[in-house]
């Protein structure tokens, strides 16, 4: 994520902020969480993005491709799909409003260009 001027033509997306609070096993506050998630949702399919992938599997082709695997001695590999986009970089020009509250100090008027 990179502080730039939005250039003409373009529209940023909105974000917020979440809230979480983690509870350990014995019922006591463990620690506060928080994270910026950006309103992807406002964008338009063929004008701020192309397609998206979303990995689903029903857990009956998982148990073949286990079972599979196992039969002919094969390695396997583990993936966190959860965090899979964490990790990923955007083909589209994709710009998000800075976070609410938390404007860097004379940067106004910049917003954060997404990577």
């Amino acid at each position: 994520m990179e502080l730039v001027p939005l250039p003409p033509g373009k529209k940023t997306v909105g974000c917020k902020w979440v809230y979480a609070i983690k509870v350990g096993p014995n019922g006591e506050i463990d620690r506060l969480k928080a994270r910026l998630v950006a309103k992807d949702y406002t964008q338009i399919y063929g004008l701020d993005y192309c397609d998206t992938f979303s990995p689903v599997a029903k857990i009956t082709t998982v148990r073949l491709f286990l079972a599979m695997a196992a039969m002919r001695h094969r390695p396997l590999h583990q993936l966190d799909i959860k965090n899979a986009f964490l990790h990923g970089y955007l083909e589209e020009e994709i710009y998000m409003e800075q976070p609410p509250r938390f404007v860097a100090q004379g940067e106004y008027g910049l917003v954060c260009q997404l990577r």
